[in-house]
């Protein structure tokens, strides 16, 4: 790792919140929705597909880091439950696209909703000057993001 110690106990501060913070609007998410709770491998890859609707299972396990074989159990077991629909792909027919189905993207939005509800509260709680701060980091953190991303 590059950078001086400034450098270090800002990641090691900011590894100290990201986790957390997610974990905890993940169980503000699952309030108020109907079923059982999502392991986090299923979520993160429904979320994928919500946003590039008709990706393949090799893409998905490409963008989520994980083997596609890791991907295809995920998937065998999200159509199971009626969140994911497989589609045939026109280009290949061997090859199948992924489609969130009514139910998951009803699923999706409760979720959204109960997350956004739950961090405009704690926002809500904040200063002034801390939500200033806050607004004021959020390019900072998207160009980490983008950072991150490109070495990956």
């Amino acid at each position: 790792m590059q950078g001086d110690l400034r450098t270090r106990e800002l990641s090691t501060g900011l590894l100290a919140v990201i986790g957390p913070l997610r974990r905890a609007l993940r169980r503000a998410g699952r309030q108020g929705v109907p079923g059982y709770p999502l392991p986090t491998s299923q979520a993160d890859l429904l979320r994928v597909v919500r946003l590039q609707p008709g990706i393949g299972v090799g893409e998905a396990a490409q963008q989520l880091g994980v083997a596609a074989n890791t991907v295809s159990t995920l998937v065998n077991q999200l159509v199971a439950a009626g969140f994911l629909a497989r589609r045939r792909d026109p280009a290949d027919g061997r090859a199948a696209r992924l489609e969130l189905t009514a139910l998951a993207n009803r699923r999706m939005a409760l979720w959204r909703d109960q997350r956004e509800q739950a961090l405009g509260t704690a926002i809500d709680e904040l200063s002034a000057s801390e939500r200033a701060s806050l607004e004021g980091a959020l390019p900072a953190l998207h160009k980490i993001l983008e950072v991150l991303e490109r070495a990956t």
